[in-house]
């Protein structure tokens, strides 16, 4: 029924079964469609039972109060309703007077609508699921006031742990692309520094640069070096490839690219790639159709995600990209001016466009807002995958989000230097500047044939459990894990093939040389982001992150104190000298700052 076909004189109230503009956010049964009238012989006690939703508690709970709670289901209806129609005008208006500075914002392909010729081979097409989805993995995000909080489960054991921080123009810009202007070049360290707008200067390394075939005279671009291929005050255009961690400044690169769901656009290239994660006879369906879609201009990267997709859909995503390059080189264009002029998506949506696949059996997310962006968005690029997305109404469930599947008890341990075995054993985790030391230790695991045995079983254990923490904590770097010393060969062979084999399911690059003599297996692991330690806690103030407080109660006499405190003061800064009469006398804030520092450090 339609609003026209009520009275304006005889207002009537709503009932269950009206027409509403849209189901709210949580609300589990389906929003009334047009051909399904209320009956008029219907009685409320009826209607009562169709229209109420069903809560946990049992029957009693859910019947009590239906007239009041559509009445109040359909006054957030038209709140909702009222609350769109500004969005809907205002995204409009967004897209038709775009500022002139104002960058290009990553989205989805516009989503038509039409399921014809859009699914899988072999798979179901989108729409509601009649039984849960079936998966590995689960991901489940929580918002917080600060920045949103991802944790991957593997059944109901957390395996990644990821903290997107509120972007702004220094966190989370890796994805961005820039027009920047260079610096300074040192050809010493084969570098340069780039102003892109931002309060510091990014790195743009010598292997960076890209060239084209008509700026390389004479020698090619391996032979030249970084002051022939760049000059200060020239105007580049970058992407961030890492973002600045610590002291170092945010990576670029001059090898921009557009990635979307299926595919990744690399511009004013002739590339075409696939990934090697698909298997044979997927990479020859896909090869085959990579040339009706590639642009002509541009190279084309087939990612992971587009097993089993259709020439159409891929195209499509392609297209996307393709307007996506024309907005950006039309906004270069306007202005030589260090800005930002591509924003890629949040982190939490980018997250669900690299990992969301058929393993997954489900995305649990507790704000409404990005439940809304992130169902739009797998909408648009999986239709097939987004009854899997589902909100977690904080007000009506009795636990947070986290509570509900043990991920605070899980990051707490995962944040701890020790990590227990099944089997009894121990991993001590210890980190310094330059390298991660993982020790293995049997503990409790005392074995039951002999010795050799217990610690091959222990090493196992161990191999499988530090690949797993690797990819939790977020460690890269040089990683040096020292396991128990095995005599048998054939044993040390066997560890390390099981640490191999862990590590495969992690997408971060992953370097495993062999076990040596004394037991020790060096490898590396690409460092992208900050460590899960550094992204949920701060420095401390006292100890300044060195895990201790010196005591400072040391009585000395004044004599000594003034050795040992002001002497070195002295000769280091002869300018500021401290007369002999200042020191018997009080000491101000100054002098008491100073005295802390040498006392503690």
């Amino acid at each position: 029924m339609s609003d026209e076909t009520t009275t304006p004189s005889s207002p009537i109230s709503p009932r269950i079964g009206d027409t509403r503009p849209a189901p709210q956010i949580g609300d589990t049964r389906p929003g009334a469609t047009p051909s399904r009238e209320p009956s008029p012989s219907a009685s409320p006690s009826g209607n009562a039972q169709v229209g109420n939703r069903r809560r946990r508690g049992g029957r009693g709970r859910g019947g009590q109060g239906g007239q009041n709670n559509s009445g109040s289901q359909n006054n957030q209806g038209q709140r909702g309703q009222n609350n769109q129609n500004p969005g809907g005008q205002g995204s409009q208006s967004r897209q038709n007077t775009r500022p002139v500075e104002a960058p290009v914002e990553a989205s989805a392909p516009e989503y038509d609508g039409d399921e014809s010729g859009r699914s899988r081979k072999g798979r179901r097409r989108g729409g509601e699921r009649r039984t849960r989805a079936q998966g590995r993995y689960l991901m489940c995000v929580h918002t917080a006031k600060d920045a949103t909080h991802i944790a991957t489960l593997e059944g109901r054991t957390m395996v990644e742990y990821t903290v997107a921080k509120a972007a702004d123009e220094t966190n989370q810009i890796d994805g961005n692309i820039y027009v920047g202007r260079i610096q300074n070049v040192l050809p010493g360290m084969e570098l340069a520094f780039v102003d892109i707008g931002i309060p510091k200067n990014a790195v743009l390394y010598r292997g960076d640069i890209s060239l084209r075939d008509d700026d390389i005279e004479g020698t090619t671009s391996n032979d030249k070096r970084i002051e022939q291929m760049i000059k200060s005050g020239q105007t580049v255009i970058c992407q961030v490839t890492k973002n600045a961690i610590g002291a170092k400044g945010a990576r670029l690169t001059q090898e921009v690219s557009l990635p979307g769901r299926f595919a990744v656009l690399v511009p004013n290239s002739s590339t075409i790639g696939i990934s090697k994660r698909l298997p044979d006879g997927e990479r020859r369906r896909l090869r085959k159709i990579i040339d009706d879609v590639k642009p002509s201009r541009h190279g084309i990267i087939i990612r992971t995600a587009a097993e089993g997709v259709v020439a159409d859909d891929l195209a499509r995503d392609v297209s996307s990209l393709c307007e996506k390059w024309d907005a950006i080189e039309a906004e270069v264009a306007k202005s030589n001016q260090p800005r930002l002029v591509y924003r890629d998506l949040d982190l939490a949506v980018r997250v669900l466009r690299e990992e969301l696949n058929d393993d997954f059996r489900g995305v649990i997310i507790d704000d409404a807002d990005l439940y809304n962006k992130v169902r739009d968005y797998v909408l648009a690029v999986n239709p097939e995958l987004a009854d899997r997305i589902e909100y977690y109404d904080r007000s009506a469930e009795e636990l947070p989000l986290f509570e509900r599947y043990f991920v605070h008890e899980q990051l707490h341990r995962a944040l701890d230097r020790k990590v227990f075995l099944p089997s009894g054993g121990s991993l001590i985790i210890e980190r310094t500047e330059a390298l991660t030391v993982i020790d293995v230790n049997t503990g409790k695991n005392v074995g039951t044939t002999n010795l050799e045995e217990t610690v091959f079983r222990n090493n196992l254990e161990a191999a499988e459990e530090v690949a797993r923490q690797l990819r939790l904590r977020d460690i890269g770097g040089i990683i040096v894990i020292d396991f128990i010393d095995m005599e048998t060969k054939a044993h040390r062979e066997a560890v390390a093939s099981a640490l191999r084999q862990a590590l495969s399911r992690d997408k971060t690059r992953t370097q495993v040389f062999d076990i040596s003599e004394l037991g020790l297996v060096e490898m590396t692991r690409k460092r992208v982001n900050e460590g899960l330690l550094e992204s949920v806690s701060t420095v401390c103030a006292v100890c300044d992150g060195r895990g201790f407080v010196v005591a400072t109660g040391l009585r000395v006499t004044r004599c000594l104190r003034f050795r040992l405190l002001w002497k070195p003061y002295v000769r280091r800064h002869p300018s500021r000298h401290i007369s002999r009469a200042r020191h018997r006398g009080p000491v101000g804030p100054r002098g008491q700052a100073r005295r802390r520092e040498w006392c503690c450090h």
